[in-house]
């Protein structure tokens, strides 16, 4: 997690089954994947259900816990369909809008997925990433302290009658191919506040200046 004048390391730092290190920014919570999807009858389940107990004893009513229950079970299903298509972080964004009147909450939803690519040198497959995609915007080639990446947008609604609020979603992406050439790394920050695009740009570009494919702390021992 990043602030202004430090950075806190997390104890994942050390993990020794990492492929990549990055700095989360301020304002974001990363989601609890291993204890969100453990298996029935294991120890993370067993710790998830004690988590939760408080909250369901505090419900007003049984409709209350059942609605809270099938809130909880929507919120899993969505993340096991994106640790399926390759999406091994996610973390909720929760920034306060003091501009155009009364101040609002600002959510939006990061995460970071590995893609398969073509072998291929990194600077063709970052540019073919958005080049062989219709829909990106504002692309922007960079040259990153890890290597060569692109940053583009895309926007999207959703279907009608899918029953989501008919809200535009905006999403920043960093596509940067790993040094074997083989895969990329995808960092996604969406939002359904498409007028905050530029802090949001920025949010991103923060972040992604701070990855490394190799131990940071390693390296600097």
């Amino acid at each position: 997690m990043v602030t202004p004048s430090a950075i806190i390391v997390h104890e994942s730092v050390h993990d020794p089954h990492a492929e990549l290190w990055f700095a989360e920014p301020a304002g974001f919570t990363a989601l609890p994947w291993e204890a969100l999807l453990a298996e029935p009858g294991t120890p993370g389940a067993d710790s998830l259900r004690e988590a939760m107990a408080p909250l369901l004893a505090s419900a007003s009513n049984e409709m209350a816990r059942q609605e809270f229950i099938a809130q909880i079970a929507s919120g899993q299903q969505l993340l096991a369909a994106l640790r399926e298509f390759g999406t091994v972080h996610c973390s909720v964004g929760l920034h306060r809008d003091d501009l155009g009147g009364s101040p609002r909450p600002l959510l939006s939803l990061f995460s970071i997925t590995w893609r398969t690519t073509a072998t291929a040198p990194r600077a063709v497959t970052a540019a073919r990433a958005v080049t062989a995609c219709v829909g990106h915007s504002r692309i922007e080639y960079v040259d990153l302290p890890t290597g060569p990446a692109t940053l583009s947008e895309t926007t999207a609604a959703p279907t009608p009658g899918s029953g989501l609020p008919q809200l535009p979603l905006l999403q920043v992406h960093a596509h940067l191919p790993h040094p074997d050439c083989k895969r990329m790394a995808v960092f996604t920050l969406s939002t359904t506040v498409p007028a905050r695009r530029g802090e949001y740009r920025a949010i991103l570009r923060q972040v992604v200046e701070t990855v490394r494919f190799a131990d940071p702390l390693a390296a600097e021992a």
